[in-house]
């Protein structure tokens, strides 16, 4: 079971929430950043940080899917775009917000950096995400 909790003492955030709590027992995931890379290892949308964001919120979705969960089991991420320009970045989250990932709401961080680990990468999310009971067999394994 996941509580998504907002602080009333806090500035209530727009579509996200302050904190999520799992009860003990459950499974959890912790996914390596996802990226802007097609099945062959290419970057899809050089230059285009939307179009990065929407690849690697489907890449997300794999990860997730390896591991019996999916987009709305997760419970944070950390949303990384190669930009110091608040609009950038804005049209990233609207991106991040329209897949799914802030039904719960989960808890998230939307940062600014400088660079990323692929040539021409502008965008990754990590994530933690439950696996739902039942759910864990369907595992891929290598």
């Amino acid at each position: 079971m996941i509580q998504r909790v907002t602080s009333p003492a806090l500035f209530p955030p727009p579509t996200y929430s302050h904190v999520s709590v799992v009860e003990a027992g459950t499974r959890l995931a912790f996914l390596a950043g996802a990226v802007p890379l097609d099945a062959d290892g290419e970057l899809v949308g050089a230059g285009d940080p939307v179009r990065q964001a929407e690849q690697v919120i489907v890449n997300l979705g794999e990860q997730l899917r390896a591991v019996g969960s999916d987009l709305g089991d997760v419970l944070a991420t950390d949303v990384y775009v190669v930009s110091s320009d608040p609009s950038v970045l804005s049209a990233v989250w609207e991106v991040v917000e329209a897949s799914g990932l802030s039904v719960g709401p989960h808890s998230s961080t939307l940062v600014g950096v400088a660079c990323l680990g692929y040539t021409g990468q502008l965008v990754e999310i990590t994530a933690t995400a439950v696996v739902p009971e039942g759910r864990e067999q369907e595992m891929v394994r290598p």
